[in-house]
């Protein structure tokens, strides 16, 4: 579906186009072409194909979507894929933008993604002395707004982290929270993967983009695509920051188990061990034997609930002051 097109020149916008129009305006000189498309149909996507001469294989990566961020040089032209990540409940829904980049034109499909471009194309034309630059600099708008958009997933994440942590040393820590923290913590570990999936790769675009054997369509701004670059840098060691704490987050989630169980153990043990002393003292009374001392004595059964009582008070104190109970 097509959601914009208009030709520039000299940072300021010629006109809105038709689809038929393009090829018109490609033919003049400082002038380019911006197209953006939406979920695109075979027949649109030919279409775009036979206005700006695209590279075959660049259409069937289009085509088929579902690739991994990626900049691919055809001649003058450039193709760069990047992810679209939007954050839900439950996990991160990926979208995908396909960029066609050359001297004359720039063509971005989006697919699968609720996210729009309009305030990049209105960013862009308000400020024309880099507009002027021509299409490398749409291609830099873009590519900034994508890998900006990812900074409030990962504080999201971070703020996720953060609440598990807190309920991790939470004093009313049970084995079902125990559960209930782990899958939370591999449910933050995947999202952390689809995002880094998505910004490990874009480091390499923007760092061939931003080199000084970029392509040349982008030769001129190559100070803010490496910009870009170091924004990807913070991006991806804020990651790895996190995917470090994760894995920490869960041994202290199963060390803390261990603990608790731990605790448990000591203090069934030691009301083992109380039980144990007094069945011991009641099964000796208790045998059948004639010549036992105290059978006959009038204060034998007194005596022998006293002497369980007391020793089973001391372990009772004695546990307690070394913690098991």
């Amino acid at each position: 579906m097509l959601i914009n097109c208009a030709a520039y020149e000299n940072g300021a916008r010629l006109a809105y186009l038709t689809v038929e129009e393009i090829s018109d305006y490609l033919e003049r000189p400082g002038c380019f072409v911006w197209v953006a498309l939406r979920d695109t149909t075979p027949e649109e996507l030919d279409k775009m194909k036979e206005e700006f001469t695209l590279h075959e294989l660049a259409v069937e990566d289009a085509r088929h979507g579902h690739q991994r961020p990626k900049l691919e040089e055809y001649g003058e032209s450039v193709f760069v894929v990047m992810h679209l990540l939007e954050l839900g409940e439950k996990e991160i829904t990926l979208g995908e933008v396909h960029v066609f980049v050359g001297h004359n034109y720039v063509l971005s499909i989006r697919n699968r993604s609720q996210q729009h471009f309009l305030d990049i194309r209105e960013r862009c034309e308000r400020e024309p002395h880099l507009l002027k630059q021509g299409s490398g600099f749409v291609l830099y708008a873009l590519m900034d707004a994508v890998v900006d958009r990812y900074f409030p997933i990962l504080d999201r994440l971070e703020s996720e982290l953060e609440k598990i942590e807190e309920q991790i040393f939470t004093k009313n820590f049970t084995k079902k929270a125990a559960r209930t923290n782990i899958e939370r913590l591999y449910e933050l570990k995947r999202k952390i993967m689809v995002l880094k999936h998505a910004v490990a790769p874009l480091m390499e675009v923007a760092g061939k983009l931003s080199g000084s054997r970029g392509p040349a369509v982008c030769s001129s701004i190559r100070d803010y695509f490496r910009d870009v670059y170091d924004h990807l840098v913070r991006i991806d060691a804020s990651i790895d920051t996190i995917r470090d704490t994760i894995g920490t987050a869960i041994q202290v989630n199963l060390s803390i188990g261990a603990i608790e169980n731990n605790e448990v153990n000591k203090r069934l043990a030691a009301w083992a061990g109380i039980f144990a002393v007094a069945t011991a003292l009641a099964g000796i009374w208790g045998m059948n034997f004639e010549q036992m001392p105290e059978l006959k004595w009038e204060y034998g059964y007194p005596l022998a609930l006293l002497t369980i009582g007391l020793a089973c008070f001391f372990l009772y104190i004695r546990f307690r002051r070394i913690g098991w109970l």
